[in-house]
């Protein structure tokens, strides 16, 4: 996003400008995380930023390319002055990968749709015990009105109830009252609702709520959430989505439905830090928030010169952190991560079969079989054998002079260390029956 002047050429002034405006947009939206965007100022004192997400990005090429109708991911580099806590995979510079979908579309389907993606990605990597936490920004609006907070107010408590992950409630009731301005009163009549978490059955008992079914926003935001976790059970993944009143996302630009994803699991105290560990307990450190995202309805017509909006859903996924555990958990494993996709390597036991294994491994490329050969003319077979060890490649395919006599090759499981001779004709098969 930031560029030099000098890098800009014919279209410096446009581009300028550009950045110039995001960094506008940037503090009008983030609610009180504005202050982890990193400002900056070129050569002629204009203003610019780091970006601080994808989605402002994101929305702004919706509205100057006139795109009303997209599904897309994208991975980049985003910024925020936060305090790093590096066993936690929380930096100042890092990688985020999103997903969004922009368009008019019926009630909840492509946010379950989200959902679900966030679901699927965290089953597969295996991180342990997760679940995605769902609230809706209209149900909280709705919510601190029936409660008594001012309209003005919203925003600010909004962000101080989303710290709820973070405080206890007396730590958070604190600061409603002593710094936000909030009569206790207010304050625990918020309380009781979002000490609240369930699924379908518990929207539905807050649409009979006496005081939030009375509200618009509230009403409409416990209706979709009631069809949402329809659609959910459709996709089957009730089992890890809970209603909790207590998730706010500090991010201004939310309008609807928002969610976030957090591992249950901790780090090992042993290897955090002395900050990381302040108010953990023996057992480690929390890991957090892996994913978020929400409904961003408003966000495009900020950017169009004519207002116009479109609707956009979409998720954030916090690839650092999601490496650091995955890092952290094969520290702690006995078992050997593989660093490559290698299937075979083609391993000669005596010496001058270079051409021999060359023609093989040819042989098994042509097959689609990820083979590997050692560059060196006579390779010792031990020192193959090692290479496989070190790698994770899990087979090796075995030349001598009695295997090319006979047409076999001789094929070694590296892990169990076993053997069997098997005919030319047939390796690829074996191989694929071994790795697939």
């Amino acid at each position: 996003m930031l560029q030099l002047k000098a890098q800009l050429g014919g279209d410096e002034g446009k581009h300028v400008f550009v950045l110039k405006t995001a960094k506008e947009t940037l503090t009008g939206k983030y609610g009180e995380d504005s202050k982890l965007i990193y400002d900056l100022k070129d050569q002629g004192g204009e203003l610019l930023s780091l970006r601080y997400d994808l989605t402002v990005p994101f929305a702004r090429y919706l509205a100057l390319n006139k795109i009303t109708n997209i599904k897309r991911y994208h991975i980049a580099k985003v910024y925020r002055r936060d305090n790093p806590a590096m066993t936690r995979g929380r930096y100042r510079e890092f990688y985020q990968c999103d997903f969004d979908i922009a368009g008019q579309y019926d009630a909840m389907i492509p946010d379950a749709e989200c959902l679900k993606i966030v679901y699927e990605i965290l089953n597969e990597l295996d991180l342990g015990d997760f679940r995605i936490k769902v609230n809706d920004r209209r149900i909280l609006d709705g919510m601190f009105a029936v409660c008594g907070v001012p309209d003005e107010k919203f925003r600010t408590i909004c962000s101080t109830v989303d710290k709820l992950d973070k405080m206890a409630w007396e730590d958070v009731k604190k600061e409603m009252v002593n710094e936000k301005g909030l009569s206790e009163d207010v304050a625990d009549r918020i309380g009781e609702y979002v000490s609240m978490q369930g699924g379908q059955d518990l929207a539905e008992r807050l649409l009979q709520d006496p005081k939030l079914s009375q509200n618009k926003q509230a009403f409409a935001g416990l209706t979709d959430m009631k069809l949402l976790f329809s659609y959910l059970e459709l996709f089957q993944v009730t089992d890890k989505v809970v209603f909790d009143l207590s998730l706010a996302r500090g991010l201004d630009y939310y309008t609807g439905v928002i969610y976030e994803a957090i591992l249950s699991q901790t780090i090992p105290a042993s290897v955090s830090t002395p900050a990381e560990q302040n108010g953990a307990d023996e057992a480690g450190v929390s890991v957090g928030s892996v994913a978020g995202g929400g409904r961003y309805d408003g966000l495009v017509g900020m950017f169009d010169p004519k207002g116009r909006k479109v609707p956009c859903v979409g998720v954030s996924i916090g690839i650092e952190r999601i490496f650091s555990i995955m890092e952290q958990k094969a520290e702690t494993s006995s078992e050997k991560v593989r660093t490559t996709e290698t299937q075979v390597l083609v391993a000669s036991a005596q010496k001058n079969l270079l051409e021999e294994r060359l023609k093989l491994t040819s042989q098994l490329w042509n097959a689609g079989i990820k083979a590997e050969v050692l560059y060196k003319k006579n390779p010792k077979l031990l020192s193959q054998l090692q290479h496989c060890e070190e790698t994770g490649i899990p087979l090796v395919a075995i030349l001598g002079e009695q295997e090319l006599k006979d047409g076999v090759v001789k094929l070694r499981n590296v892990a169990s260390r076993e053997e069997v001779d098997v005919p030319r004709a047939d390796l690829v098969d074996e191989i694929k029956k071994r790795t697939l």
